[in-house]
């Protein structure tokens, strides 16, 4: 199945990777940040800001690839402290409210700085 690239100028992207991918019903979404793509800065220094910013980001690239919240079945999240697992959940549960989809948290190994939080998702569609 040939896979197509999802580019969308509504979340930040990276030469060094694809925002999202679609293969058949399957979308991929890379590991979104907090950074708001219309300032290019980040959306807040709070983990609700970030994590907000990195879920509208998510939701800007399952749509470009056709996709919606509702067809997401698994969310990888990335924390840079432990501590700000609370908040992140206080956010993430508005975006979620019910039936929400297989998650996994875990700390983010790189240190970049200011950064919170990195969401990433694969939908089905279809």
């Amino acid at each position: 199945m040939p896979r197509q690239i999802i580019t969308t100028p509504d979340a930040p992207s990276s030469p060094l990777y694809s925002q999202g991918v679609r293969t058949g019903g399957n979308v991929f979404v890379s590991g979104m940040v907090g950074i708001d793509p219309s300032t290019n800065s980040l959306a807040g220094a709070t983990i609700q800001d970030q994590t907000r910013q990195a879920l509208r980001n998510c939701e800007a690239v399952l749509a470009a690839g056709g996709a919606t919240l509702d067809d997401v079945v698994e969310v990888g999240v990335l924390l840079t402290h432990s501590s700000d697992f609370a908040g992140l959940n206080e956010e993430y549960a508005h975006w979620f409210p019910a039936e929400p989809p297989t998650r996994y948290v875990a700390r983010l190994g790189v240190d970049i700085p200011d950064v919170l939080v990195s969401i990433r998702m694969t939908a089905i569609v279809g």
